[in-house]
């Protein structure tokens, strides 16, 4: 029986090839557009590789801070000062790094000028992130501590300024400073992993950052384990309510917390001030965009159908003459709709992996890494089944319950 199904299936879409057609356009870019918007939302906000150990650690760019007494208000990325003397104590944290924000420099080479993204470090940074180390080494306690003017660079920037030369040794001029490469290391495009050059936290023409409490860096800290992450979190935010600013009568109360990747992006989106960052609302906001976006298509493929079917009335009127059941004749329509999306979503994930093979190497996005997760790829196709079910059930079974006289006449 069931291969019979399938046949007379097969020869209805051999049959009717622009309607075959149009439905698998449907079917295959709302496929395709939910598959690469879920892998790079995935690899932004729970990546693995660099960043394998983010289920252990939270990060924190922004410091708010308040005067209870008057309507002042300052938000402003973290200074030195407020890391390390509030932040390095925290009993929950196993390592907290300071990592300064990547900053535009301009590169001078014997004549040559390029452009390259900068970030400062401390040792921290390399324990907590796992780069993978192409060759040499990368920054470690002892340069920090000694303000050695050295680099780690990253493979594309260091092919760039040195083409055909040994990397390691090599010297470059940026901000009016040499420095020497130590260490080459594979190319990231995560948030906390994203530099081209990375040099050591100390190497600054001057130590003022250290008496700031606001100023360009970030912290990583990296709790022992995940189930600490809860505790950490608290005592982060009872840390800012020790803060001393230098004029109290300028602000008195200071707000920060200890985000995940994806309540940081939440939290600097929204402006939000609670505690979880309101991670659930963006989450939230992201489900129901996706599902107003397969809506569209899915009412289409409805309309479709119904006037597939409502076109086939002889044939249905043929087969309830020659003794077909209702129940045939509905399993025969619904079997047509989920054998389209199934091929419908075979097309789709091949396309879905081909585009991000594209955006891989396009350069749209810098160093970009990322995979297709086929449990995103098979809730959309169970999706994709259940409005081919629903389009395909309501009218077929009302066209296999008409009499066979109505159905020859095509009286739907």
């Amino acid at each position: 029986m069931l291969r019979n199904y399938l046949l007379t299936a097969c020869k209805v879409f051999m049959r009717r090839k622009l309607f075959t057609a149009i439905n698998l356009l449907c079917i295959v870019l709302t496929l395709v557009v939910l598959m690469v918007i879920t892998a790079l939302l995935q690899n932004t906000f729970y990546p693995a590789g660099v960043e394998g150990k983010s289920e252990r650690f939270v990060q924190m760019v922004m410091v708010q801070s308040t005067n209870a007494e008057k309507t002042t208000q300052r938000r402003g990325t973290l200074g030195y000062k407020l890391i390390e003397q509030y932040l390095k104590p925290l009993k929950n944290a196993e390592l907290v790094s300071t990592t300064g924000l990547p900053q535009s420099v301009s590169v001078y080479q014997e004549g040559r000028v390029s452009d390259q993204m900068m970030r400062l470090t401390d040792a921290e940074y390399w324990k907590i992130l796992d780069f993978n180390v192409v060759s040499g080494r990368v920054i470690n306690a002892d340069d920090v501590a000694q303000g050695r003017m050295v680099a780690v660079l990253n493979e594309t920037t260091a092919r760039k300024l040195f083409p055909g030369l040994p990397y390691l040794g090599q010297k470059f001029s940026a901000n009016g400073q040499t420095f020497t490469v130590i260490g080459v290391v594979q190319d990231e495009m995560h948030v906390n992993a994203y530099a081209d050059i990375w040099t050591p936290i100390s190497a600054q023409p001057s130590s003022d950052y250290k008496n700031n409490i606001f100023g360009g860096f970030g912290a990583i800290i990296l709790a022992r384990s995940a189930d600490d992450l809860p505790a950490l979190k608290q005592e982060i935010i009872a840390a800012a309510k020790s803060v001393q600013y230098e004029d109290p009568t300028v602000f008195n109360e200071f707000h920060f917390w200890g985000d995940s990747k994806l309540a940081l992006f939440s939290r600097t989106l929204l402006s939000s001030e609670a505690e979880d960052g309101d991670a659930g609302t963006l989450l939230t906001i992201i489900v129901v965009l996706m599902l107003l976006f397969m809506a569209l298509p899915a009412l289409n493929l409805i309309n479709l159908n119904v006037g597939r079917i409502m076109e086939r009335s002889s044939e249905i009127g043929v087969r309830k003459a020659f003794g077909a059941t209702s129940r045939q004749l509905v399993a025969q329509l619904v079997l047509e709709n989920v054998l389209l999306c199934l091929i419908g979503g075979a097309i789709g994930l091949a396309g879905a992996a081909a585009v991000l093979w594209w955006l891989e190497g396009s350069g749209l996005i810098p160093y970009l890494k990322v995979s297709l997760d086929l449990a995103v790829f098979g809730y959309g196709l169970l999706i994709t089944l259940v409005f081919g079910i629903l389009s395909g059930v309501i009218p077929a079974w009302k066209m296999s319950r008409l009499a066979p006289v109505h159905a020859l006449k095509g009286n739907a």
